[in-house]
């Protein structure tokens, strides 16, 4: 008989279907994110209030992706899970049973090691961090007041304590990852985002903006709590115990450097927009998010749960050139599947998606034009945004994690200079068009420097599938603009549902005129997608001798 407990105890190795988990999961959480944006925009509208909220997140978040993030996607979790693949019953000989235990208490300490240590140098970094938090906000937002820039570094005192939260949660997603356990990793960003709206709704009615910084900590918290029962369930047991001189551990270190520098030159570069948007009029740092969370919609659902799933598999073939690029193609593909038409229609009915998403309360018609023209501008980077992940990884597969931050380091120098120029022609949508140009650019360099040294990662089966894509989605495209004209005299567009029916309508049209297009071309990429959801909905019972397989034992 199926138990329902199994879904999150099986490992998934199917990258399509781990990737399906992994976005469906995403798809909630920005949904919470999209109601989060929603309060914020409501209560507070695009103007001082909410500038002072991002701006606050910045340094915090940039230790966090330095510390944290640089050491898992660069070196933890190809190192881990070379260790608990060694672990399988095949590779086994002799005493099975002794060496597994071997193997398992040399993985799980690798992980108490990496833990401790991130969680002394995060200690560190936050305490710093809170004492000398009023002089960094001054070198962030210099064209804030004194009274917003105090405000500011009151609440980025208090999110200093997500980083420590978040570190945790880091190790133990990484681990999740590498048992291919992505059901529940992937709910993780789901509990951080109702935390955030727990605090908007009722920490913000008893201490005012303060209640939004402890909402980002009540969020961390959650987003590192819920993945703890599984990782325990793997045997995951903690131990306060630092060996510094672990070779896997120096490893890690070692790979992680020249992506910590990446991840600082990204950070610099987000740093530089915050600095420059706090010169510009008042909302405009708050528009630029606003955009950006819109636009990372897609992003986040496919490009990064793809690029998530296929990490693992693509560890695993990293120097068997003809299976790598096989994995390569095979994800590439489904990624921009979803992301061109997702550009398509976002660019058809960005003034509905900004009206029916932030058009209430405090959020006026102008803060809708200046928001919807951003995020337009956004959009003609998806291809770009949702793909450099995977193709990142593909370097950090192969151990090689300085490329990437040399091409990016060229990238985000364009971006800041870009930034420098267009943002005083054109205020906050330069801000956004430099950061599309940026990302293209780096998109082609990963790509380019990939072909010379991994192959051509079937690029010809890439560019007929794009091909198709972008026919279908232009299609689908002009079919939601036809739509909107068809709707709009026979329902009143100054109510809320007026415009949620002309979004929903254009867009659904829209989606049925891509995927019927792409059936028409044969997408190979259509098909396999519904092939591998009809096989993954088609539950089998177990029976009694998979019951062991089932446990992932």
């Amino acid at each position: 008989m199926f138990k329902f407990r199994e879904i999150f105890k099986r490992p998934t190795n199917s990258i399509t279907i781990a990737a399906t988990l992994i976005a469906l999961s995403s798809l909630v959480s920005r949904l919470l994110g999209i109601i989060r944006d929603r309060i914020l925009a409501g209560q507070f509208g695009a103007g001082t209030t909410l500038d002072i909220y991002y701006a606050a997140f910045r340094v915090p978040d940039l230790i966090f992706n330095l510390v944290v993030l640089g050491a898992l996607s660069a070196g933890f979790i190809p190192i881990f899970t070379k260790l608990i693949k060694n672990r399988r019953p095949e590779s086994l000989g002799g005493d099975g049973q002794a060496v597994r235990q071997a193997q398992n208490e040399e993985a799980w300490s690798l992980a108490n090691n990496v833990l401790n240590i991130l969680l002394l140098i995060l200690a560190a970094l936050s305490l710093v961090g809170i004492i000398a938090a009023p002089l960094l906000t001054r070198l962030i937002t210099p064209g804030f007041s004194a009274a917003d820039q105090a405000t500011t570094a009151t609440l980025t005192r208090i999110m200093f304590l997500s980083p420590l939260f978040l570190g945790i949660s880091g190790i133990l997603g990484g681990v999740l990852q590498s048992f291919k356990r992505f059901l529940i990793y992937s709910f993780a960003p789901l509990f951080y985002n109702l935390g955030i709206i727990v605090g908007a709704l009722y920490f913000v009615e008893r201490q005012g903006i303060a209640g939004l910084a402890w909402g980002v900590v009540l969020g961390a918290f959650l987003h590192m709590a819920i993945q703890i029962p599984t990782v325990y369930h793997l045997g995951w047991r903690y131990r306060w115990r630092i060996i510094w001189r672990d070779l896997h551990t120096r490893a890690i270190g070692r790979m992680m450097v020249p992506r910590t520098l990446s991840l600082a030159i990204s950070q610099i570069n987000l740093v530089v927009i915050t600095i420059l948007a706090s010169g510009l009029s008042s909302g405009s740092l708050t528009v630029f998010n606003f955009a950006n969370n819109l636009q990372s919609f897609p992003v986040g659902i496919f490009g990064i749960s793809f690029a998530i799933a296929a990490f693992p598999a693509l560890a695993e073939t990293a120097f068997d050139k003809e299976r790598l690029s096989a994995n390569f193609s095979q994800t590439i593909r489904q990624i921009l599947f979803f992301v061109i038409p997702a550009t398509v229609l976002i660019i058809a009915l960005r003034a509905q998606i900004i009206r029916v998403v932030l058009g209430t309360g405090n959020f006026d018609w102008q803060d809708t034009i200046l928001t919807m023209n951003t995020l337009g501008v956004f959009a003609v980077s998806l291809f770009a945004q949702a793909t450099i992940p995977l193709l990142v990884r593909v370097f950090y597969a192969r151990h090689n994690s300085a490329t990437p931050f040399y091409l990016g380091l060229a990238a985000v120098a364009v971006n800041i200079i870009l930034s420098l120029m267009l943002g005083a022609r054109m205020g906050v949508i330069g801000l956004a068009l430099a950061y599309s140009i940026a990302n293209i650019l780096n998109f082609c360099l990963l790509w380019i420097w990939l072909s010379v040294h991994v192959g051509s990662l079937d690029f010809k089966r890439v560019a007929t599938a794009v091909l198709k894509f972008t026919v279908s989605a232009l299609a689908a495209g002009l079919a939601a603009q036809i739509m909107k004209i068809v709707i709009w005299p026979v329902i009143d567009m100054t109510k809320f549902s007026g415009v949620f029916i002309q979004l929903t309508v254009s867009g659904l049209v829209g989606v049925a005129v891509y995927i019927g297009f792409c059936y028409l071309f044969r997408s190979e990429e259509l098909f396999g997608l519904l092939s591998s959801l009809k096989k993954r909905l088609s539950f089998r019972k177990i029976r009694v001798g998979d019951q062991g397989e089932a446990r992932g034992v």
